[in-house]
């Protein structure tokens, strides 16, 4: 879908030698360069069942760790809100006991 389409090679016939008997040199036209996909220095993957057991089970220990981080900063959140609500609550209830004994 994506390689380019080249035309087909000319099919003219081949020329015929003159009258002198030394035949003419055909022109032939260059041989269009087709565009070869670069090759890769890196050397290849070979996946065993052995790695890709690794594989599984290292991802499977970051998705653990990055749950864990997620749930612990969450409960963080979580403690902060319930004691800024208790300090508001200690707060709101110290100012009324203060106006009241004006």
């Amino acid at each position: 879908m994506f390689t380019p389409k080249y035309p087909p090679q000319d099919t003219a016939p081949a020329p015929t030698p003159t009258q002198t008997g030394v035949p003419v040199p055909a022109a032939q036209a260059p041989a269009p360069v087709l565009p070869t996909a670069p090759v890769s220095q890196r050397p290849t993957v070979q996946l065993t069942p052995g790695s890709a057991l690794a594989l599984a089970a290292g991802g499977g220990a970051v998705v653990l760790v990055v749950g864990a981080v997620l749930v612990s900063m969450l409960l963080a959140v979580a403690i902060t809100a319930v004691s800024v609500a208790v300090t508001a609550v200690v707060l709101r209830f110290l100012i009324t006991d203060l106006r009241k004994e004006r």
